[in-house]
């Protein structure tokens, strides 16, 4: 059976956790707001990713050896007090860089955790034959909670200013704290012959390799639209920033009902190109937003971009690995995705400075593009 008690308890402590996390895309206006410039931006919203990459081989180590659920309860209780350290921050960026940058740091190793650790959870609960099914469905939590974080941190920062938004971020995150709390955690039985290979070998295998750097362009469009999306609406004067967010997860969330099960019938792999092409041309499309209405438009393109290559790249990567490195399949996957998120926060704040936000947006849609030959190689 599919969707259990325990799948839907995890889910909505999923989608609390994103909603955490994504309430802090509005986290460069604060930057601006205190003096920081394009690259400050691009350096301390990096940060966060680069942190969350950095850790994957030991946090992947830690839920293979001590499990899904406390490595989760340790990941979201650092979520939860991670916000509320934002509170002290005043004055001009320069006061309070190095100890912004270090937060940032430690609130990437806190989002590393729970998302490495929730989705090996996650994959130990479904069915083998509805695995495409399972984790797209799975996925959505973290789409709403990718629309509900920037909607309600516009909302609170509006009403209470910055404060608001980092309590409400505290608030979201405990409440996933305590909801998982009751989800058991599958026990499996030791295979006959223990598998033991640590992350690196397993990293540098073809399958995983590819997968990697696919998920990596994946990574570094997701820096252009978590960080970058809120500098350019207001740099156009559009009012309502969270409508792209909106958009795209509701997108996202929408492609998934079929998605799934048509990837399970004809295999996840042949989706890739069209969440790839999609996802490219929301990205390239952003520079000639001027309006609410044309930013939905780029993000229902880039949502099912999103829908489409998240699950599938997920799926390819787990599909057929044993339960003992399970753990480090997913700290593979989701690692790439940061490490990609990283190295395009900074080149991007460079791009948005020295040529503009314009520019930086058809540069991430660019790169996105490089995907397809990696999927050429992957096929063969």
């Amino acid at each position: 059976m599919l969707y259990t008690p325990a799948f839907a308890a995890l889910f909505i402590t999923n989608l609390m956790v994103v909603a955490s996390f994504a309430g802090f895309f509005l986290f460069p206006l604060f930057i601006s707001a205190h003096g920081g410039s394009e690259s400050d931006i691009g350096l301390l919203m990096g940060s966060f990713a680069l942190a969350s990459a950095v850790c994957r081989p030991w946090v992947s180590e830690m839920i293979d050896r001590i499990g899904r659920k406390r490595s989760y309860t340790i990941g979201s209780l650092v979520m939860t007090l991670s916000p509320l350290c934002y509170l002290p921050l005043a004055g001009e960026i320069g006061e309070f860089f190095w100890p912004l940058l270090l937060l940032r740091v430690i609130h990437g190793i806190g989002i590393a955790i729970c998302f490495t650790a929730i989705f090996t959870f996650i994959v130990d609960l479904i069915p083998a034959e509805r695995l495409n099914e399972g984790i797209g469905i799975f996925g959505t939590s973290g789409l709403i909670g990718f629309a509900l974080g920037p909607a309600l941190a516009e909302l609170v920062i509006k009403l209470g200013g910055f404060p608001a938004l980092f309590i409400s971020s505290t608030l979201l995150a405990g409440c996933g704290l305590l909801l998982h709390l009751p989800v058991k955690e599958v026990k499996r039985l030791p295979p006959v012959k223990a598998v033991s290979i640590n992350f690196f070998k397993l990293l540098m295998q073809r399958k995983h390799l590819v997968i990697a750097l696919m998920a990596g362009t994946f990574g570094f469009g997701l820096a252009a639209t978590s960080t970058f999306v809120a500098p350019l609406a207001a740099q156009q004067g559009i009012g309502f920033i969270s409508s792209y967010y909106l958009a795209y997860s509701a997108a996202a969330v929408a492609i998934r009902f079929f998605s799934g099960r048509v990837a399970d019938r004809f295999g996840e792999a042949q989706l890739l190109p069209w969440g790839t092409a999609l996802s490219a041309a929301g990205l390239l499309y952003l520079p000639y937003c001027d309006s609410s209405g044309l930013l939905v438009v780029s993000g229902l393109l880039s949502g099912i971009g999103h829908g489409l290559i998240f699950p599938s790249l997920n799926v390819m990567a787990i599909r057929d690995e044993a339960y003992e490195v399970r753990g480090k399949v997913t700290g593979i996957f989701t690692g790439s995705i940061d490490g990609g998120a990283f190295i395009g926060s900074l080149i991007l704040g460079l791009i948005g400075e020295l040529a503009g936000l314009q520019v930086l947006f058809l540069c991430a849609g660019a790169f996105v593009l490089s995907a397809f030959p990696l999927w050429l190689l992957r096929s063969r």
